[in-house]
């Protein structure tokens, strides 16, 4: 027979645990323009990972990819909303402005997107207001484009790809061209801008390219994202150099990037949810611009096209990918 201490041991802590609510499993959601998991979803993961989360026990995920096609977004956010998701993290402007536009009271984070002011995403960085927070990109191609140019310093006409429905208004985007190609002549570059849009599709684009092009660079947003994998074949069957803005576009067969760590902003995202998840309201969490840039360099992109890197930009490089 035991004895009543321990009776009453074994029924208070009984009762104490029955008392004890079982712990929240938190939902979110993540919404991309381009297919998932992704490279920046696994580093958001890491970063939940880091803080304490486990999934399956105290959050789950899911994912609504729009695969490239810009027009599912719209939807694929609903769905979201609709499913009742503590908090959604977006990946790219497109996919951050069809969950704010799908719901004003679920809290969004974007692991990245493009000046979010200007395009109305935040009424500022300081102050975002609304429900939507998270790190923003810097403006502008210049040191993309001068990658290029110390990599090919012959590099006199270069043709410029980007997606017009990831610039936001077209007084900013036509401002934002404006300005690239300003610093283009800086550098003795003709650029030559260009838009990526469906149907028309990337090869038909590189086959009216004038035979004088010397190389591309590339916008790491969109369409341009998602179609990197070809664009970086298409520009090396045409032996052309091309380097993109975030190392996507290198890891893809293309010759370099310069731009944002964008993995280690989407590492940062899992901070802003953590923050979200025990009660603070996103639009009180000030917007932080990326900080850590990385140069990354494919060797092997090189030698397809006959190219010498200078030393110089491989001393510099963060990555070298062979």
């Amino acid at each position: 027979m035991l004895p009543i201490a321990l009776v009453l041991a074994v029924l208070i802590g009984a009762g104490s645990a029955a008392a004890q609510p079982a712990g929240k499993v938190h939902r979110i959601g993540f919404l991309s323009y381009d297919a998932e998991p992704s490279p920046m979803s696994r580093r958001f993961l890491e970063g939940l990972r880091e803080l304490g989360y486990t999934e399956g026990r105290n959050f789950v995920i899911e994912y609504r990819s729009a695969d490239g096609r810009s027009d599912r977004l719209p939807q694929l956010a609903a769905d979201l909303v609709k499913a009742r998701m503590d908090v959604i993290v977006t990946r790219g402007t497109a996919a951050t402005i069809a969950a704010r536009d799908a719901t004003r009271s679920v809290p969004i984070v974007f692991g990245s997107a493009g000046v979010p002011v200007e395009k109305g995403i935040a009424a500022s960085l300081a102050h975002p207001g609304g429900n939507v927070t998270g790190s923003a990109l810097h403006a502008g191609l210049s040191k993309t484009l001068e990658v290029l140019k110390q990599a090919v310093p012959g590099a006199v006409q270069v043709m410029h790809l980007y997606d017009s429905s990831a610039f936001g208004p077209a007084s900013f985007r036509e401002a934002n061209l404006k300005a690239t190609q300003s610093h283009a002549l800086s550098l003795g570059v003709k650029l030559q801008s260009v838009a990526l849009v469906e149907p028309q599709g990337a090869a038909t684009i590189f086959d009216k390219l004038d035979r004088g092009t010397d190389g591309v660079v590339l916008e790491n947003a969109g369409l341009v994202a998602a179609k990197r994998e070809q664009l970086c074949r298409l520009a090396v069957e045409r032996r052309l150099p091309a380097v993109g803005r975030g190392r996507l576009f290198p890891d893809a067969g293309c010759l370099a990037s310069y731009g944002e760590d964008v993995g280690e902003m989407y590492h940062r995202a899992a901070y802003f949810v953590d923050r979200i998840l025990k009660g603070a309201k996103p639009g009180d969490l000030p917007i932080e611009r990326a900080t850590k840039f990385e140069l990354v360099v494919n060797r092997k992109t090189a030698r397809a096209l006959g190219l010498t890197i200078p030393p110089e930009l491989l001393l510099r490089a963060d990555d070298v990918i062979d």
